[in-house]
Formats: structure tokens, sequence, C-alpha cells
């Protein structure tokens, strides 16, 4: 079995997933890094499923619209030491890769990458995306596009909290911390370029919408226990 598992939640991703493969296996060749790859059908009703069997990955099927959830039914199927969780439209470089096979070799507990976009068409937009990466750094979050962790670590703090709708990377990391840190095996964001996602949601939402979502979330923590308030996640158009 190889030593890393990759688990790419996807509901109705036809379109984006087999860019994100292809990448992705390039990648890990570059890399000579071997992994098993699994994607989490979420209840598609595309041709999800039959694309990701016909480039070579495992798949897992998970009827529940829950990320925490689908997540953690990747996991259950994994048998590595580490696992990597990545979004269907995100594209994985060596480079990422390489710093990622770094940090485990040095002991770290899990980690993220920085994140970028295939597209940034407004000043608001750079500088969002600019804070995003900053504070995720400064606090060690990772996004939920690119997260990796020790097997062994993350059934130790029960996967990925099933309480939450959204947000749910972000209490990952820091429990992840937490249980490493005493160990000496922190949570780590890389130093790498970043991992490229599809700005889609800029397309799928207008700039009010967003604001909202970030509203919502600020002055309500709480928001990702309900499906409703975190509708953003789980809305397409």
């Amino acid at each position: 079995m190889p030593e890393l598992s990759v688990i790419i939640p996807a509901w109705n991703e036809a379109a984006y997933l087999p860019d994100t493969l292809q990448t992705l296996q390039d990648s890990l060749c570059a890399c000579r890094l071997e992994a098993d790859i699994i994607v989490v059908d979420n209840a598609s009703t595309d041709a999800t499923a039959t694309i990701a069997a016909g480039a070579g990955a495992r798949v897992v099927h998970e009827p529940e619209h829950r990320i925490a959830r689908v997540r953690n039914a990747g996991a259950e199927a994994a048998a590595s030491d580490w696992l990597l969780f990545l979004d269907a439209d995100t594209r994985v470089t060596p480079a990422a890769l390489q710093a990622m096979r770094a940090a485990m070799d040095e002991g770290c507990v899990g980690g993220g990458a920085p994140i970028g976009f295939d597209r940034l068409e407004s000043a608001p937009q750079r500088l969002g995306l600019a804070a995003w990466n900053g504070l995720s750094r400064r606090l060690r979050l990772a996004a939920g596009c690119f997260v990796f962790a020790r097997a062994a670590a993350h059934a130790a703090i029960g996967g990925f909290s099933e309480q939450l709708y959204a947000g749910d990377e972000i209490g990952y990391s820091r429990r992840l911390d937490r249980l490493g840190r005493p160990r000496g095996r922190r949570f780590m964001i890389l130093d790498c370029p970043p991992v490229i996602s599809s700005a889609r949601k800029m397309d799928w939402f207008r700039p009010w919408q967003h604001a909202l979502v970030l509203a919502t979330f600020v002055l309500f923590p709480w928001a990702g226990r309900f499906k409703r308030l975190s509708w953003f996640w789980y809305r397409r158009p």
C-alpha cells in the first residue's frame, strides 16, 4: 500500500475532475511519489464516478451532502500512513507535493498550503486572497482545498467534525496542532507556490453574496453548524 492516500470529494465535478486527476498524477510521477487516489462520489448525477474510475482512481460513494462526512468517508476507505485531502477543482504542482513530502519526513502532524485561483479580476479579490494566505500562515490554518495529515492523527481527533457543514478544516487544523504539539509534531503551512483552484464561485455568486457569507461567519462563528447558513458551499447555478 502506498504511503499516501489522496482523497477528493466530488459532487457533480465532471467538468473539473479530469484536469485535477491528470495534474495530480503528473505531479505524483514527477515527485516519484506513489499514492492511492480515492474519489468520494457525493451522490453525483453526472459522469463524476465514471470519470474517476476511468482515470484509475478508487471510487467511494457517500450520499450525505456534508463535506466533513464526505472527507471522513474517504479517510475510512484509506489504508495509507498519510492522507491528503484535495478539492475536485484544485491543481497540485510537484513543488507542493515535494514540500509536503519534506514536511512529512521532518515529522509534522499535518499541514496545508498557500492557495490561489486560476483568475482574479478585481482588487478586493486579490486583497481577500492575500489576507487569507497571511492569516493561514500566521495561525497555521489550512484551506480545505489542500490539507494533509498523518492517518493516525486524523483518527485520534475523530476526523473532520461532522457537526459542521462548512469551515470544518479550521477546527481540524487546530485539533491536529494541539494533538501534535506536545510530541514536537506541529501543524504547518508549507513554504511553496500556491495550489490553484477554480474561481468558479466568483461567476456563480455576486460580490454582495460573497460579502454576506463573510459577514455571517464573522458575526456568527457557529454558522457552519447550519446547512441553511452554509448555502454558499452547497448551492450550484
